[in-house]
């Protein structure tokens, strides 16, 4: 058995078997003998959404490339082509994505799979941007599903976190390629509420971070603009110098506070210009522990201030700063985003220190406002919530039952929230 844990080394798995196929022939074969099946892409859930004691697939070696229609609007792409490998490939043909989140080695099926957003009030998530799916199903056999054909496979396959069946390719909307400007600045969190809706109303993308016991911000907008040549600084933060911070706020808990005041002065202010892929990611090396809510907008700034102040009152050592973004709703059986106009709300914690009596405690405030959580960052729903929740989960568990009806892509986390009798 194969040793395999996800990026944060939270989860971990003792898989039978790992399996990197080749063709979809070698894929088929895999499958149609395995008892239980799960595909890893890059490890950056923080659920045990991978984790089996059965097959588990990578499919980064799997044959093909990009496919684009007559007028290059949308793509056909490997599904598990990591987001960094599609979008380089992308940019090379005069495409990108619509949008993207912050960092990139997920693969694309994952991706959609999870939901993974980016920000923007009028952009979705990745899911929004799928259009057809080629699905490997549970004995081996190839569906194809679009909204003109198998739809309610091709509703469920939408955000299906891997339990409909094992995507080999999706379609995909693209933009023709375009660059973006990002600046960077600090500012008091007081006035970044007050301006939030002046923000979000005049970039295409907007968002903040906010340290719990600071009082300073940091905001980044992106907006389209011409390029300016090359990209000479790859990341939109140095954070080597807040490594140091973490490991000493880890050794000694309670400098937290008083650290965390040295992180964010009064005077930042960066701009760069590049590719908008190359903007969009950036290396993250510090590795944490995630929660994070979708909610009504209108809930945001609320419960935000609700979450830091249970810290504050709790004088928790909480090292990483909330994240703050707006995202568009949509329509996807399972998405998070509903209700009208939404944002997120990401809470870290520094991976070698707690995160449970962090995110036990701040759950229940996310909960009341109305959130949904990210499928692939920690919450802890039940069957019961999931039902609650989510008006169409018992259509999307009538379509995985259908199609997957021994719950072969089930593991025992996925199994106690979408099989029945589990």
């Amino acid at each position: 058995m194969a040793a395999w844990s996800n990026w944060s080394g939270s989860v971990r798995a003792t898989p039978r078997e790992v399996a990197r196929p080749r063709t979809e022939a070698e894929l088929a074969q895999i499958i149609a003998r395995a008892e239980k099946v799960r595909v890893a892409g890059a490890g950056h859930s923080f659920m045990p959404l991978v984790a089996t004691e059965g097959t588990l697939l990578s499919l980064s070696e799997l044959e093909g490339g990009v496919e684009f229609s007559a007028d290059k609007s949308r793509v056909w792409a490997p599904a598990g082509w990591s987001l960094a490998k599609l979008t380089a490939a992308l940019w090379a043909e005069g495409v990108s994505l619509i949008n993207q989140g912050d960092v990139n080695p997920q693969a694309l099926a994952g991706a959609i799979a999870t939901g993974t957003h980016g920000t923007g009030a009028e952009l979705g998530s990745i899911s929004t941007f799928a259009r057809a799916f080629r699905l490997m199903l549970a004995d081996g056999s190839i569906a194809t599903c679009s909204e003109q054909e198998n739809v309610d496979i091709f509703q469920a396959a939408r955000l299906s976190l891997g339990l409909i069946g094992v995507a080999t390719r999706i379609e995909i909307d693209v933009l023709p390629a375009y660059y973006l400007e990002e600046k960077v600045e600090s500012h008091p969190i007081d006035a970044v509420e007050e301006r939030w809706d002046e923000l979000v109303a005049n970039n295409r993308h907007a968002e903040f971070w906010v340290f719990p016991y600071a009082d300073m911000a940091i905001v980044k907008t992106l907006n389209p603009a011409p390029g300016e040549g090359a990209l000479n600084r790859q990341n939109d933060m140095d954070d080597r110098a807040f490594r140091v911070i973490c490991d000493l706020c880890a050794a000694l808990p309670f400098l937290t506070p008083s650290l965390q005041k040295m992180i964010v002065g009064p005077n930042v202010r960066q701009r760069r210009v590049g590719p908008a892929y190359q903007i969009f990611a950036s290396d993250r090396t510090v590795k944490f522990e995630e929660m994070e809510y979708e909610m009504p907008r209108s809930a945001g700034w609320p419960a935000l201030r609700e979450a830091m102040a249970w810290i504050k009152k709790r004088n928790l050592p909480v090292t990483f700063p909330f994240e703050f973004r707006t995202i568009a709703q949509d329509d996807i059986w399972l998405s998070p985003m509903h209700a009208g106009p939404c944002l997120s709300i990401s809470a870290h914690q520094y991976a070698k220190m707690p995160w449970r009596p962090f995110f036990e405690g701040i759950e229940p405030i996310f909960r009341t406002a109305g959130g949904r959580p990210h499928w692939a960052k920690r919450h802890t729903l039940t069957a019961a919530d999931v039902d609650a929740l989510y008006p169409n989960a018992s259509r999307f568990k009538a379509v995985r039952a259908a199609q997957d009806p021994g719950a072969k892509f089930a593991n025992a986390h996925l199994a106690s929230l979408f099989v029945e009798g589990t």
